[in-house]
């Protein structure tokens, strides 16, 4: 079973622990529903859509509301900390939690006490604490984009507020910040990084590239970069190898928002329908060493 923990920002949504189901658009827990945008409604989606094709392993999350005053970070943090040691998760993505470095050391001092540890993948505020913490290399994967990869580049920043002028580059400097990231031990043994093209790297440097196809107008949607995450849990979570699941889910995530068309209007959903198709396409080609996919030019 894979495990998401994560907030949605809604003050008045209680702290919810329990197994995921997608309907119409909307994401159902302990008898709940919650609008798929982005953040984690939407990185929960896209690991429903992509455990479709993968035998639909599992998915448990635990959720809680927080509109950025931490006060619902804290409860889930709570809960983590008393609840992870007892569990069987073999994945755990950690999302958007307002990053507390004692609390994080909590949190992973229940995760060492399992039965059997987890794979261990850290996006937004949690991958914030992990780093803050000194503890990046307990994970196995980050999914940064290039500003948050700029602060785990940058040693001296304690917070992602002050990350230092000079390192808040484009991506032409990301082979830089990943061996920057690494040097300084701020990083897990792999980095997904997101944005224009996506970098899959570890300790030795950039392993793969993946720029196509191309969408321009995914730039401008929110939570296209939680889909990706998203994907690669539930890759992952199915038992395939890290670096395979990161390039695959990249894959996925660009051909998927090909398929939707995207404008700058659409909204995730749309693109987190078309995920299941597009696996299939890429699993495929993975299979018989051809390319097959449509969305390559």
């Amino acid at each position: 079973m894979l495990a998401i923990a994560g907030t949605i920002p809604d003050r008045n949504f209680p702290l919810m622990a329990g197994k995921v189901a997608l309907k119409e658009g909307r994401i159902y827990i302990e008898g709940k529903d919650i609008p798929v945008n982005r953040g984690t409604p939407a990185l929960l989606a896209a690991a429903v859509k992509a455990g479709e094709v993968m035998g639909k392993p599992e998915l448990f999350a635990c959720l809680v509301g927080d509109i950025g005053l931490g006060d619902g970070s804290r409860k889930l943090y709570e809960y983590l900390t008393e609840n992870l040691e007892g569990s069987d998760f073999n994945t755990i993505t950690f999302h958007y939690l307002q990053p507390d470095v004692d609390w994080h050391n909590r949190v992973l001092f229940s995760v060492e006490q399992m039965a059997s540890r987890p794979i261990l993948i850290a996006d937004a505020g949690f991958m914030y604490a992990a780093k803050m913490s000194g503890q990046a290399a307990a994970y196995d994967l980050f999914t940064p984009d290039i500003g948050e990869l700029a602060f785990l580049a940058d040693e001296d920043a304690p917070h992602p507020f002050y990350t230092r002028g000079f390192i808040l580059q484009e991506e032409n400097r990301a082979s830089d910040l990943i061996a920057r990231a690494y040097a300084h031990k701020n990083a897990p043994r792999f980095l997904l990084v997101k944005g224009e093209k996506d970098y899959l790297a570890d300790q030795d440097g950039i392993k793969a590239t993946v720029n196509t196809p191309v969408e321009e107008a995914m730039e401008a949607i929110g939570g296209t970069g939680d889909t990706l995450t998203g994907i690669v849990t539930a890759l992952i979570g199915s038992g395939m190898e890290i670096s395979d699941a990161a390039i695959a889910a990249a894959k996925v995530n660009r051909l998927a928002g090909h398929y939707a068309r995207p404008t700058p209007a659409t909204q995730v959903i749309e693109i987190i329908h078309h995920i299941p198709g597009a696996l299939e396409e890429i699993l495929q080609e993975k299979a018989t060493g051809k390319a097959t996919t449509k969305g390559k030019p």
